[in-house]
C-alpha cells in the first residue's frame, strides 16, 4: 500500500466552494483509501492505496468531490518521495526558506512561458521556476506580493497550488508517518 498527499485547489477560501474535511475524509475512506487524514481546511489529504496509477486515484477524488460538494476541484497527487524531493530542492538559504512558499506544478509549463516569466523582478521577491514547482520568496509577505498563485497560472498557462513552508513540513511529517 502507499501513501500519497492530495493537493486540492481552491476550495474553502472565502467561504467558495465549501469542502468540510470530516465529509471529504469520510467519502474517500468510502470508495477505499485507508488511514485518510486530512490536515488544515485548504485542502491537503494524506492517504493510502493499493492503487499506483495516480491518474486514476485523482480522477476518484475529482469525481467524489464533484458527486458530493457539486463542483470541480482541481487535484494534485504526490508520493510522500515527491513532496520530500520537491522541498529538499528548495534553492534558498535556510532563513529563506523557512518563510518561502512552494507553488506546485499541475503539469510542466512551456519552457518560453518560463523563460517569460524569469524576467518578472519585482523588490523584495524571488522566483525560482523547476518542472514542477516555483519556490518563491517574498519578504513583504505572501498578502502583499505581485506573485500569486493566479498570477503564476495566467503567466505560464498551468494549474498550480500553493503551500507554505510550514505546511510542507506537517504534509511531510504526516505522510512519512503512514509508511
Amino acid at each position: 500500500m502507499k501513501t500519497y498527499v492530495a493537493l486540492l485547489r481552491g476550495i474553502n477560501v472565502s467561504g467558495h466552494k465549501k469542502v468540510p474535511m470530516a465529509e471529504l475524509r469520510e467519502i474517500l475512506t468510502k470508495v477505499g483509501f485507508v488511514n485518510v487524514q486530512t490536515y488544515i481546511q485548504s485542502g491537503n489529504v494524506i492517504f493510502q492505496s493499493i492503487e499506483e496509477d495516480i491518474q486514476k486515484l485523482t480522477d476518484t477524488i475529482q469525481k467524489e468531490i464533484k458527486d458530493c460538494f457539486g463542483f470541480d476541484v482541481p487535484v494534485l497527487i504526490k508520493t510522500n518521495v515527491e513532496l520530500l524531493n520537491i522541498f529538499n530542492h528548495c534553492p534558498f538559504s535556510k532563513d529563506k526558506k523557512e518563510n518561502s512558499y512552494f507553488t506546485l506544478l499541475y503539469w510542466t509549463p512551456d519552457k518560453l512561458l518560463i523563460e517569460d516569466l524569469s524576467r518578472f523582478k519585482y523588490p523584495n521577491e524571488e522566483i525560482i521556476i523547476t518542472k514542477s514547482c516555483i519556490y518563491f520568496y517574498s519578504s513583504i509577505g505572501y498578502g502583499n506580493t505581485k506573485y500569486n498563485n493566479n498570477f503564476f497560472e495566467r503567466k505560464l498557462k498551468v494549474t498550480a497550488t500553493a503551500r507554505n513552508y510550514k505546511t510542507m513540513l506537517k504534509l511531510l511529517s504526516l505522510s512519512s508517518d503512514l509508511k
